[in-house]
């Protein structure tokens, strides 16, 4: 196994672990997984935390909010409380935001069906593995602490980078640190939100849906669990055309 860094001591220019081919595929020079609702079951503790902190404001959360929630980093769900109720700073909301889910995670994380599994085979490959996730950095430390430092390269938290999903900057940044280009990295992605990130930046995306359906395209491999994810399917992905 390949040693393993945080983003904040992987130097610019690192070289990503290659990967053997297997069977005349070329696999993946790096997995890169969204977390919430992705890797760990934290998507729904998202919601009761914003449903938390809107309830405070008088304002009952529903369906047609999901689109400004789910996936979305605090900051940009806070602008959204605040433009739809009397609320305080959007700022002073985000930090709310950010408190209410970290106690949330610290009680209870719990990884996606098949997720440990999949990280354990993509180590025993040599295949680097990372978090890219619009969450912040002490909230995906704590995950990766949970699911285990080791597997995991590098993470990229929210403020990694200027601008967080749907733009693809962190993934485009999780590419560099790893001195991969992206359509050589395969994306693991559960949101909508997430999957324009990957496909804006160029990676090839597996889509294991949560909350939102998600419809089938070129480049994108559904399934329903990660349980189903192999090297031969991560290598098929890979060389999927867009």
């Amino acid at each position: 196994m390949m040693p393993h860094q945080d983003t904040t001591a992987l130097p610019d220019g690192a070289q990503a672990h290659t990967a053997p081919e297997s069977a005349g595929m070329a696999l993946p020079a790096a997995v890169l997984f969204d977390m919430d609702g992705t890797l760990v079951d934290t998507e729904r503790l998202w919601w009761d935390a914003v449903e938390t902190v809107a309830r405070n404001l008088g304002r009952t959360l529903g369906p047609e909010d999901r689109p400004d929630v789910v996936g979305r980093p605090s900051q940009h769900t806070a602008a959204y409380l605040a433009s739809t109720a009397a609320t305080p700073s959007a700022s002073a909301l985000a930090a709310r935001l950010d408190e209410t889910f970290t106690a949330l995670v610290a009680q209870e994380v719990v990884p996606r069906r098949g997720a440990l599994q999949l990280l354990h085979l993509l180590a025993g490959q040599g295949i680097p593995a990372a978090i890219v996730s619009a969450s912040p950095r002490r909230v995906v430390q704590l995950v990766r602490e949970r699911l285990g430092r080791e597997l995991f390269t590098l993470i990229v938290a929210f403020e990694d980078t200027a601008v967080s999903k749907p733009a693809p900057d962190p993934y485009l940044e999780a590419a560099r640190r790893l001195g991969a280009q992206p359509a050589e990295c395969v994306v693991v992605e559960d949101s909508p939100v997430g999957l324009a990130a990957a496909e804006a930046a160029g990676c090839p995306v597996v889509v294991v849906p949560s909350t939102v359906p998600i419809d089938a395209a070129p480049g994108r491999t559904i399934i329903t669990s990660l349980e189903e994810v192999t090297i031969p399917l991560l290598a098929q992905a890979r060389g999927s055309e867009r």
